[in-house]
C-alpha cells in the first residue's frame, strides 16, 4: 500500500508490468507532479522537437501514420490548435491522465498522450497489446526527446501489461482523468476499477462509420488513383478496425453503375500491391455474409470480384441494425440512395464519422441538423477519416482534461 494525500493506493504485489518509457522512479515521482497550463511553452517545445525527430527519422518515413503524427505535432500545427482556447481564461491540467490505448490502432496512443500534454497533464499509458513497429518507433523517439529535455521526463509513463485488475486499480485510483479507447467490453472492465471522487472519465465506445460518394463528380475527376489510395488509407491501413473506417459505401447520382465499376477496380489494383489477405480473413468475411443473409429481412447480394481481396455486399435497404454486421479485412456493404436522407437509420448513437466525395458537405450537415440523429460526430472528406482532432467523438479533449481557475 502507498498513501496519496491521505488516501491509500492499491499496489499490486506480483504483476506482469513492463515499463517501456519511464521506470518505477518516474512512476513514484508522478504521484506528486504538478499540472501545466494548457498549451504550455514546455509542451509546445517538447512537441516541436518530437516532430522534428520523427520527420527526419529514416525508419519513421516507412510508416505513413507515424509521419502524419509527426506532422500533426509541428509547432505551427499546435499553435493553430491553440487558437480556440485563447480566451484569457486560466486553465490548468487536471494532473494525471491514465490512458487505455486500443489494441488494434498503432498510433492512437500517441495522439491521446499529446492531447493530454496540451491540456497540461502527465500521462500513464497502457500501450496496445498487439505488437506494432510504429509503437516502438514513437517510443524510441520520445526517449530521445526526453534525453534532451529532461525536465519533461516525469510527464510520461508508457507501460505494457495484460488483463490485470490490480494494475488497473492502481492507475485508476491515482489518475485525475481516465481515457478508455477500446470499445464497450474494455470500458465495462475498466469501470470495475474505482477512481477518486473528483476524477472524470472519457470513454470511446464501439462506433461505426460510412462514406457517401457522388457518382457523377467521381467520374469527372482525373485523379481516380488518388481517390483509391485515400479510401485504402481510410480502411485497409487499420484493417477497418478503427471506428473511423467506412464499412458501407452509399452511392448517389445518375451514372452509379459506371462509377462503381471504376472505383472498385482502382481500389483493387492499389490494395493488391499494398495488402495481404490471410485465408482465415476470407473465411470470416464469407461467414459474415451468410449471417447477414440469414438474419436480415432485406435483399442481399454479393458482387462477383476477381478474388477475396475485396468483398462487396449490395443491400436493398439501410437498417439501423445493419452495422451490427460490420466486418474488417476489406468487407464493404453498398447501397444506392436516391436521397441523402436515406442514411438516417445508420446515424444512430454508434455512428461516428461520415466521409464524402463528390457531394457538398453542407448537404450532409443539413440532413443531420434537420433530423438530429443521436450519432454523427464528424463529417470529413474521403481520405481524412483518421485525421486526429482535439474534438473527438463529441468530446473537447482539452477542456475535458483540464480545469478552469475562475475569479469573480
Amino acid at each position: 500500500m502507498q498513501k496519496l494525500g491521505g488516501a491509500v493506493i492499491p499496489m499490486p504485489q506480483n504483476s506482469n508490468l513492463t515499463y517501456v518509457l519511464g521506470n518505477e522512479m518516474v512512476e513514484k515521482n508522478m504521484y506528486g507532479i504538478t499540472a501545466l497550463p494548457i498549451f504550455s511553452d514546455e509542451a509546445i517545445s517538447f512537441l516541436e522537437l518530437l516532430s522534428k525527430k520523427i520527420l527526419s527519422d529514416e525508419e519513421s518515413k516507412k510508416f505513413p501514420d507515424v509521419v502524419t503524427f509527426g506532422f500533426w505535432c509541428r509547432k505551427s500545427s499546435v499553435q493553430k490548435m491553440a487558437q480556440p482556447y485563447k480566451d484569457n481564461t486560466c486553465s490548468l491540467g487536471r494532473r494525471i491522465v491514465f490512458h487505455i490505448a486500443p489494441s488494434n490502432v498503432a498510433v492512437n496512443f500517441a495522439y491521446s498522450c499529446v492531447a493530454a500534454l496540451l491540456a497540461g497533464n502527465a500521462s500513464i499509458i497502457r500501450l496496445p497489446s498487439k505488437s506494432f513497429r510504429q509503437v516502438d518507433i514513437i517510443c524510441r523517439i520520445f526517449k530521445q526527446v526526453i534525453a534532451e529535455q529532461p525536465n519533461m521526463e516525469g510527464y510520461f509513463l508508457f507501460v505494457r501489461y495484460g488483463h490485470d485488475k490490480a494494475i488497473n486499480d492502481k492507475y485508476s485510483f491515482i489518475c485525475d482523468t481516465r481515457v478508455i479507447w477500446g470499445g464497450d467490453n474494455t470500458i465495462d472492465e475498466l469501470r470495475k476499477s474505482p477512481m477518486k471522487a473528483r476524477a472524470n472519465e472519457i470513454t470511446f465506445a464501439d462506433r461505426h462509420s460510412f462514406t457517401i460518394i457522388g457518382a457523377d463528380k467521381y467520374l469527372e475527376t482525373e485523379n481516380k488513383d488518388r481517390i483509391a489510395q485515400d479510401f485504402f488509407n481510410d480502411t485497409y491501413l487499420t484493417d477497418q478496425n478503427a471506428c473511423t473506417s467506412p464499412r458501407i459505401v452509399i452511392w448517389v447520382g445518375d451514372n452509379i453503375s459506371q462509377a462503381k465499376n471504376i472505383f472498385w477496380q482502382k481500389l483493387y489494383d492499389y490494395a493488391k500491391r499494398k495488402y495481404e489477405l490471410q485465408p482465415v480473413q476470407a473465411v470470416d468475411k464469407i461467414t459474415n455474409l451468410y449471417k447477414m443473409a440469414a438474419e436480415l429481412n432485406i435483399d442481399i447480394k454479393m458482387v462477383d470480384t476477381e478474388d477475396n481481396l475485396i468483398t462487396r455486399v449490395e443491400v436493398s435497404a439501410l437498417l439501423d441494425t445493419l452495422m451490427d454486421y460490420k466486418m474488417n479485412s476489406g468487407f464493404f456493404m453498398e447501397y444506392i440512395a436516391t436521397d441523402i436522407k436515406e442514411v438516417i437509420p445508420l446515424c444512430n448513437s454508434r455512428c461516428q464519422t461520415v466521409s464524402y466525395y463528390g457531394i457538398n458537405a453542407e448537404c450532409i450537415k443539413n440532413v443531420v441538423t434537420e433530423y438530429r440523429p443521436q450519432g454523427v460526430d464528424r463529417i470529413v472528406p474521403l481520405g481524412r477519416t483518421m485525421d486526429f482532432s482535439l474534438i473527438w467523438d463529441g468530446y473537447d479533449l482539452i477542456r475535458t482534461m483540464s480545469r478552469v481557475v475562475g475569479n469573480e
